[in-house]
C-alpha cells in the first residue's frame, strides 16, 4: 500500500508540474507583477465555505498563470485520528507553495504563519460562517458524509439522537483523549486572521445573498498585487461569477443562510450564548446576546 500511494502521489506530481509548464506557455505573454508571482492562499473555519472559495481562486486560473488545481491543502487536524498538526507541520505546508499555487487550508494564525503569510509571497483570504451554522454542518457531515472520521462513531453509535450531537458540537469533548474544543475554542486560533490588514476577510453568507459584492473585493485584493493582467476588469468578473458551482460545495448545498434557526432548542441557544455569543459580536452576525 505504500509503494501504491507513493507512485500516486508521484504520478499526481507529475500531471500537476505538466499542467504548471502548459499555464506558464498559455500566459507566457502576460508580465509578472513587481515581486514576481505570488500564491493565492484560500484560508477558512472548517465548515465555512472552503470549496466554495476553492473554486473563485482557481479561476484566476482562466486569466493568468495561476494552478488549476490545489497541488496542497492543510487542515489544522487530522480528520481520521484528529491528532493536531504541529506548528513545523504547518510551517513544512507553507514553505513547500511555490508561486503560482492556488491552495486552500484550515490554517491557524500562529505568529509564525502569520509573518509568513502576510507577505507579497501570498494573497491570502479568509472566508468563515455564521458558527451557530457550522455546529449544525458539523453535525450532518460527521453523522452523514465522513464515516472514517475520528468522531464518526461516537456521534452515531453513542449519541442518541440530533440535539445531542449538536450539543457535543457546541460544547465540544473537553473530557476527550482527543483534542475537541467548543465552538469557540475552535475559533479561537483563527481570529488573527481578521486583525491582519493583508488578509480579505469573507463572510460565506455574501457569497449567497451579496454575490457580486462579495467577487468584487475578492477580485480588488486580487488586483491590489496583481496589476499587469492585460484584461477587462469586466471580463475577470465574470470569469470569477461563472466559476461558482454549488454542486461541488458541500457546504454551499442549498444555497441558504440561517439553517441554524430549524434546529436550535432553547437549550441550545443557551448553551451557544454562554459559550461563544461574544463570538458572533465579534464576527458581526449580532450586535448583542439577544437573539
Amino acid at each position: 500500500m505504500s509503494a501504491r500511494r507513493d507512485y500516486k502521489y508521484i504520478m499526481r506530481l507529475f500531471v500537476y508540474r505538466a499542467e504548471v509548464l502548459a499555464q506558464r506557455l498559455r500566459f507566457v505573454g502576460v508580465k509578472a507583477p513587481a515581486g514576481s508571482w505570488p500564491v493565492l492562499l484560500g484560508i477558512s473555519f472548517p465548515k465555512s465555505g472552503s470549496h466554495l472559495l476553492d473554486q473563485v481562486l482557481l479561476g484566476f486560473s482562466m486569466v493568468a498563470p495561476f494552478s488549476c488545481h490545489l497541488p496542497l491543502t492543510f487542515a489544522a487536524y487530522d480528520g481520521e485520528t484528529g491528532r493536531k498538526r504541529s506548528l513545523q507541520e504547518t510551517l513544512n505546508y507553507i514553505n513547500a507553495l511555490r508561486p503560482l499555487d492556488v491552495s486552500s487550508a484550515h490554517l491557524f494564525a500562529l505568529p509564525e504563519v502569520v509573518e509568513r503569510v502576510c507577505t507579497q509571497n501570498f494573497i491570502p483570504y479568509f472566508i468563515f460562517r455564521d458558527p451557530r451554522d457550522v455546529v449544525v454542518s458539523h453535525v450532518f457531515y460527521i453523522t452523514d458524509m465522513a464515516p472514517s472520521h475520528h468522531h464518526h462513531k461516537y456521534y452515531t453509535e453513542v449519541l442518541a439522537n440530533f440535539n445531542d450531537r449538536l450539543k457535543v458540537s457546541i460544547l465540544g469533548l473537553p473530557e476527550s483523549d482527543v483534542e475537541f474544543p467548543d465552538i469557540a475554542g475552535r475559533f479561537a486560533p483563527y481570529m488573527n486572521w481578521l486583525d491582519r490588514p493583508e488578509v480579505l476577510p469573507l463572510h460565506f453568507e455574501d457569497f449567497v445573498h451579496d454575490r457580486l459584492t462579495v467577487l468584487n473585493k475578492v477580485l480588488d485584493h486580487f488586483l491590489n498585487r496583481v496589476d499587469t493582467l492585460p484584461i477587462p476588469r469586466e471580463r475577470i468578473l465574470d470569469i470569477l461569477v461563472n466559476s461558482i458551482d454549488p454542486g461541488r460545495s458541500p457546504t454551499f448545498r442549498a444555497g441558504k443562510t440561517g439553517e441554524w434557526t430549524k434546529y436550535f432548542t432553547d437549550e441550545h441557544k443557551h448553551i451557544f450564548k454562554d459559550i461563544a455569543g461574544d463570538l458572533l459580536v465579534r464576527l458581526g452576525y449580532v450586535k448583542n446576546n439577544d437573539w
